[in-house]
């Protein structure tokens, strides 16, 4: 499972995207999956929760089918937002992230305990929305590189060649056209042989001297509530117009020049408003913004201490799940098409306790279910990014085989259970600890384990975790 993070966006070319650390080949089309085909792509990494996968399934097949209404009724089709319940480390998180790499959305986690209500200090809930656009303009500027990439780097070879050999000078008045052209086709010769030793490496080590834009730009600090980041204007660009570029001469390696000149030849390629126009309206029509922790500003409160402005957090919450528009960097963004997940454990408070016009906007509700013994050593060992395979595939890049047996796994399930069951349960998340803590010694000794296969068995598993067994007080131990 996923670990947390205050904020996570991932984002992968639409239409066909690889699964992780494999060579598989591309994916169908989003527009050809199927719900249940959907379920099936994220049950390679996610173990369990059924009724969650295909709560979320339905909704991304239900945005592929509103794209191929006609407009006027798509635009009354709002997404079905998702209200995931269930305690720590079972999968919400991951679920989300994964429907987002399966359907190339934008997409972006945020952490709902770290908003505050308007006039408190804390984030404003809208930021959210910027996060957003900031990840579909990112997602799409690599894609619109990766279009112009061939012609960035014919036009920088070019110019390599050019510092190389420079062109030579025009002919004197009155040269005769039989030696003018004879002087072009040496010319032409010399450059076809650099090109060739170019492309093979051979001038990589060459120095050459390259004109490279520097920006002057005066060094002041902004004081916002709201960040930098944040602010309507981009003050960067804006200054850096004022300013101006100058230019300098640097000396650098071929292979240094080369690739500095492919990046500027991208820039000179690139229709930054093309790609804000095709980033905004992704954004607005396919983005998924996954709000975390959603049970820690549930609840009335009393009107003081510190927990004050919990239900204020949920009114500013409101509008944004609710379809608004946000003033971006880039222009208005309207939310009422994005799809939001929220997810909380519940653990203190109840679905109920949110306020009543927030539940209203969230109307698919799922239960996570916690997992099990039997559930933990399938984790162990079946998804792509099992954490074993992980391990296994870490010390091979020692020269180590790592071979852990079935009775292994099934002995660090029974303990990660039990462990949960003892102190706080926090699912999945239980396997990280307890794996490092079997497999300390190993990771620390891998250089003396060279060219070795180490075998773990339950005996092994028992050995490494024999001073917490026996010790019973378990909250001592971070596991």
């Amino acid at each position: 499972m996923a670990s947390k993070s205050d904020k996570e966006l991932i984002f992968m070319p639409n239409g066909g995207a690889t699964a992780e650390g494999e060579g598989e080949g591309f994916l169908p089309a989003l527009d050809e999956m199927t719900p249940r085909e959907i379920v099936a792509e994220l049950d390679k990494y996610i173990v369990g929760q059924a009724a969650a996968k295909r709560a979320v399934a339905v909704a991304l097949r239900n945005r592929v089918r509103r794209q191929k209404l006609p407009a006027e009724l798509a635009e009354d089709i709002l997404p079905k937002n998702i209200l995931m319940i269930g305690p720590t480390g079972v999968g919400k998180t991951e679920i989300a992230r994964r429907l987002a790499r399966l359907a190339g959305c934008p997409f972006v986690k945020v952490e709902a305990s770290k908003y505050t209500e308007v006039g408190y200090v804390g984030r404003d809930v809208e930021s959210m929305v910027r996060d957003l656009v900031e990840t579909s303009i990112d997602m799409v500027r690599e894609e619109k590189l990766d279009e112009v990439a061939d012609r960035a780097e014919q036009a920088a070879e070019e110019r390599v060649l050019d510092l190389l050999l420079p062109p030579p000078p025009p002919p004197a008045p009155g040269t005769p056209d039989s030696e003018a052209t004879a002087q072009r086709e040496t010319n032409q010769r010399s450059r076809e042989k650099f090109r060739l030793q170019l492309r093979e490496g051979k001038l990589d080590e060459r120095m050459v001297d390259i004109e490279v834009r520097e920006r002057q730009m005066p060094s002041f600090e902004i004081i916002s509530n709201q960040g930098v980041e944040e602010m309507d204007v981009n003050l960067k660009d804006m200054l850096s117009g004022m300013f101006g570029q100058q230019k300098k001469k640097r000396k650098m390696s071929v292979a240094d020049a080369f690739e500095y000149l492919i990046q500027e030849e991208e820039s000179k390629l690139l229709d930054m408003d093309q790609v804000t126009r095709i980033a905004v309206e992704r954004a607005e029509q396919m983005g998924i913004i996954f709000i975390d922790e959603i049970d820690k500003v549930a609840g009335r409160e009393s009107g003081h201490g510190p927990d004050v402005s919990r239900e204020g957090v949920q009114r500013d919450i409101l509008p944004i799940i609710e379809g608004t528009t946000v003033n971006t960097r880039y222009g208005m963004i309207r939310t009422d098409h994005i799809l939001f997940i929220a997810a909380g454990a519940f653990h203190v408070t109840k679905p109920s306790d949110l306020i009543p016009e927030l539940q209203g906007r969230l109307p698919i509700r799922v239960e996570l279910q916690s997992l099990k013994e039997e559930d933990f050593v399938r984790i162990l060992t079946e998804p792509k990014n099992a954490l074993i395979k992980q391990y296994v595939a870490l010390l091979e890049t020692e020269g180590i085989k790592l071979n852990i047996t079935d009775d292994a796994v099934e002995t660090l399930a029974k303990f990660a259970t039990s462990v949960n069951e003892q102190t706080e349960n926090i699912g999945a998340r239980r396997l990280h600890t307890i794996l490092e803590k079997v497999l300390d010694d190993i990771s620390f000794e891998a250089l003396d384990l060279k060219k070795k296969t180490v075998k773990v068995d339950s005996a092994y598993v028992n050995k490494q975790l024999a001073d917490i067994v026996k010790n019973q007080d378990l909250s001592r131990y971070i596991l």
